[in-house]
Formats: structure tokens, C-alpha cells, sequence
């Protein structure tokens, strides 16, 4: 049901909502900016290589991000009328978008994981084990939300405002699954930080190194920027869902954390989950362009089938 009101009590909930949209705007410029600076390199290494369960991974992260980034901007531009059920439909849409796109940056991490440890069927199955537990916890919340959630449509003072609303055990559900997702990605980093000191201790007393050595490095540089910036949204939202933020006039103070932490996640899925293949690919297509690099060069899970010999096993 509409509610319509020009009542001046709502107005810092109309500024707040305004301030909010700013930063979905900001985000969708700034991920189709971030597209059209790397579509050259997208089109070399992902469109011309021949495809793979890597090509269709990044192809579905990145377009799944961009589409997530458009339909957030729509939901939260003041100025734009949806109906109460067109905007739950659209959330709900978006919230399971985001879902499938953070699992299929979690693929990601078992196969470059699996990778580094030169396909070791052991840490496959304990990756594997744990991805689909936090998978499934992750299904189960989004499929309650889905039920349970409602919408409200307000038009105060001209301005075209939705508010979604949570039950309360949903809202400790989401909690919990974002804990759990935030565990998982720490425990993967301890595994990456893990195999790469290990193997450049390996290379440095065989006097080893040079591409195997580059190799872990893009590994580690790509997986490092992608886990502080999980750890930094993971770490607001979960400040607002301590902060027990449930009533919009509460929400009023929390625009700027709940803001830069949607800014964040779109920046996590969308520019570097992309980063975690089109880095290593980038790697791997300059060490082809080198001549006396391109005998004995190793080849990374993202192309095709990863094994990386170091000559010892794990």
C-alpha cells in the first residue's frame, strides 16, 4: 500500500535516502568506467582465448556485477516511481544476482587454490566440503528472505522512496551467513599465504624462481587486494547489523557506512573477482610474447587444467 505524506517530519529520511542514492550512482558510473578502461584487454585475453569454466565464470561476475550496480541505482533514485511489488520483485532479483555472483567467486578461489597446490585431490575435497556448507547456508538465507521480506512504497513531499522490511530472524540469518562467508575467505588467504611462502622457499633453495616465482606473486597480489576489500565490507556490515540499525530514523546516522559499504561490495565482485582471472591471464600472455619465457612455462588454472612444478609435492 502507498503511502503519501508531505509532512516536513520526513524530510531528513528524503535527505538520507537522497545522500544514499549518490553512492549507487557513483558506484555504476564508476564500475561501466572501470568496464570500458579494461574491454580491450577482456576482448584479447577472455573473448578471442578459447572458452573455459574460467571464460564463463568471468564473463558472469563481471556482467552480473554491472547489472547488480543498474538495478541498485534504480531502487534508490528518489526520483524514479516503482510500485511497492515492483521494487520487492526488483530486490529481490538483485539480492540473488549478488548471491550467485559471490559463489561463482568462490569457484574461483577453490580452482586457483587448487591450483597452487598442484591439484592435490585432498585440499580439493576440504575446499570443496566447506565452499558448498557456506553455499548452502548462503541458499537457505536467500531463499527465507525471498519469502519473508516486504515492501513498502512512499511518495513524500514528491520524491518516490521504498523501504524493504526485514523479519528479525531474518536479519540474525544474514548475519550469520555473512560471518561465515567473511570465515571462509579468511581460511582460503591462510591457505594461499600458506602454499606461496612455501614454494618461494622452495624456489630459493633449489636457486630457482623467475616464472614459477611471478606466477605466485600475480597469485598473491590479485588474492590480497580481493580479501581486504571483502574484509572491509564484510567489517560494515556487520557494524551496522551489531548496531542493531533496523528503523529508517535510526538508519538516518548510518548513511555514509551503509553507502561505502555497498560501494565496496560492488567493487569486490565486480572489479576484483574480474582482476583474480584477467590478472593471471594478462601474466601468462606476456610470458607467451617473450620468446625465451615461452619454453617451460608453466600453465595457471586459468588456462585450462593448472599444474604448476615446483618439483616437489604437497
Amino acid at each position: 500500500m502507498t503511502m503519501v505524506s508531505d509532512d516536513p517530519a520526513w524530510w531528513p529520511t528524503i535527505n538520507a535516502n537522497r545522500s544514499l542514492s549518490y553512492y549507487f550512482v557513483a558506484v555504476f558510473v564508476g564500475v561501466t568506467y572501470d568496464w570500458a578502461l579494461t574491454f580491450g584487454q577482456e576482448v584479447e585475453l577472455i573473448w578471442r582465448q578459447r572458452w573455459s569454466l574460467m571464460t564463463i565464470l568471468y564473463l558472469s561476475v563481471r556482467y552480473l556485477g554491472i547489472l547488480s550496480a543498474a538495478m541498485n541505482m534504480l531502487l534508490s533514485v528518489p526520483t524514479i516511481l516503482l510500485s511497492d511489488t515492483v521494487s520487492l520483485i526488483s530486490y529481490n532479483v538483485w539480492n540473488w544476482i549478488v548471491d550467485v555472483a559471490y559463489v561463482m567467486l568462490w569457484v574461483i578461489m577453490v580452482t586457483r587454490l587448487h591450483a597452487m597446490y598442484q591439484q592435490s585431490r585432498k585440499i580439493l575435497i576440504f575446499l570443496i566440503v566447506t565452499f558448498l556448507a557456506v553455499s548452502i547456508l548462503n541458499g537457505v538465507t536467500t531463499v527465507m528472505t525471498t519469502m519473508q521480506v516486504s515492501g513498502k512504497e512512499f511518495i513524500l513531499s514528491g520524491t518516490y522512496q521504498c523501504q524493504i522490511d526485514y523479519p528479525e530472524d531474518i536479519l540474525l540469518l544474514m548475519s550469520a551467513t555473512w560471518i561465515f562467508g567473511t570465515a571462509w575467505e579468511v581460511l582460503t588467504l591462510c591457505l594461499a599465504i600458506w602454499i606461496a611462502v612455501k614454494h618461494f622457499r622452495e624456489l630459493r633453495q633449489h636457486s630457482a624462481g623467475g616464472i614459477i616465482e611471478g606466477c605466485f606473486t600475480v597469485l598473491m597480489k590479485t588474492h590480497v587486494l580481493y580479501f581486504a576489500c571483502s574484509v572491509a565490507a564484510s567489517s560494515f556490515w556487520l557494524t551496522i547489523d551489531i548496531s542493531s540499525i533496523r528503523s529508517m530514523d535510526q538508519f538516518l546516522s548510518t548513511d555514509f557506512i551503509y553507502g561505502f559499504s555497498q560501494i565496496l561490495q560492488v567493487v569486490q565482485t565486480c572489479v576484483l573477482g574480474p582482476r583474480l582471472i584477467l590478472g593471471v591471464r594478462e601474466y601468462h600472455a606476456k610470458l607467451v610474447a617473450n620468446a625465451d619465457a615461452a619454453t617451460g612455462m608453466p600453465s595457471i588454472a586459468f588456462q585450462e587444467r593448472v599444474h604448476i612444478s615446483t618439483g616437489s609435492g604437497v
